[in-house]
């Protein structure tokens, strides 16, 4: 069922309804703790309103456990409050192994995504229920901002780096998708819709988008018509890194520091090749920024992440 014309849009996940949940206890919570306050305010206000003599002195008993209780009980209910919402945070940024990994560019306007077969959507993207799934993210241009309210997750899109969401969609169905992020003159036109499939239907659907490649074939296509492989293939006479192998590898850099060969590293070594240099090796490699598209980074990216041994740049 599509929540495109709904108020409150309905759960396309467990997560859904645990955001909703830690939401609405939230409040009943604020309510539970304000309403006393302006009920009372409310109260002295009508009965105290043509004034009285006050008795100044020090009340003679004290109960000190009110006391107490008042500020102890909500403090322990926010931190219990703090915990929960910590917990479902953590959880939105550590994505299960083996989670299926979709490409997302953003661009004025539109949302592009590319699955890992090498199928291609613009503005509407399929996904199996049941199974996670990770979306990895660039933005071509300027800052967007990825928004499923059915999902209940937004995430920013900034250019020049990778950001990332998963989801496990429970429900099978069409959901909106939208730029939360003020991107330009038609920034309300930035839309799309989330396509939620039974496996099997899925795996049909992947059959019958077709394609001529995946994600990482193309990479290595580019790999060769772009001239990465005169230095990084195996009969290269130029002293350059071995390829084969490299991703989430430790890299020593020049200035003593290592870092791990994430997928920004290797986004940020084709087009900020100056920034991190590899010890042992010359700064000679030419930036790639403004020759290469996002899509087309990230099809290198693949193509980087597929290599094993002995298979660099064939």
């Amino acid at each position: 069922m599509s929540d495109f014309v709904t108020l409150w849009p309905g759960q396309a996940s467990a997560y859904s309804g645990e955001v909703d949940l830690l939401i609405g206890a939230f409040t009943v919570l604020i309510l539970l703790l304000s309403a006393p306050v302006f009920i009372l305010i409310v109260v002295f206000a009508t009965k105290y309103r043509r004034g009285k003599p006050a008795n100044r002195r020090h009340a003679p008993n004290r109960n000190v456990w009110l006391e107490v209780s008042w500020t102890l009980v909500p403090f322990l209910l926010l931190i219990g409050f703090y915990i929960w919402s910590t917990d479902l945070f953590v959880r939105l940024y550590h994505p299960p192994a083996g989670a299926l990994e979709i490409d997302v560019v953003a661009k004025q306007w539109m949302w592009k995504f590319k699955h890992p077969e090498g199928q291609g959507e613009i503005d509407e993207l399929h996904v199996p229920s049941g199974e996670p799934v990770r979306l990895v993210m660039a933005s071509q241009d300027v800052v967007h901002s990825l928004f499923v309210p059915a999902l209940r997750l937004k995430q920013d899109v900034v250019p020049g780096r990778y950001t990332s969401m998963w989801f496990t969609a429970g429900k099978p169905g069409t959901y909106r998708l939208a730029c939360a992020e003020f991107c330009g003159t038609d920034h309300s036109v930035m839309g799309g819709s989330i396509v939620v499939m039974a496996p099997a239907d899925y795996a049909r659907w992947l059959e019958e988008a077709g394609t001529e490649g995946t994600l990482a074939a193309e990479g290595a296509a580019l790999f060769r018509s772009r001239g990465c492989s005169g230095c990084h293939g195996p009969s290269a006479t130029v002293h350059a890194p071995d390829l084969a192998g490299l991703y989430m590898r430790p890299v020593p850099l020049s200035d003593g520091t290592t870092v791990i060969a994430d997928a920004q590293y290797l986004r940020d070594s084709i087009l900020l090749p100056q920034a991190q240099i590899a010890a042992g090796y010359p700064a000679i490699m030419p930036t790639f920024a403004n020759v290469l598209d996002e899509e087309e980074v990230l099809k290198l990216v693949a193509y980087i992440k597929s290599l094993k041994g002995g298979e660099e740049g064939q």
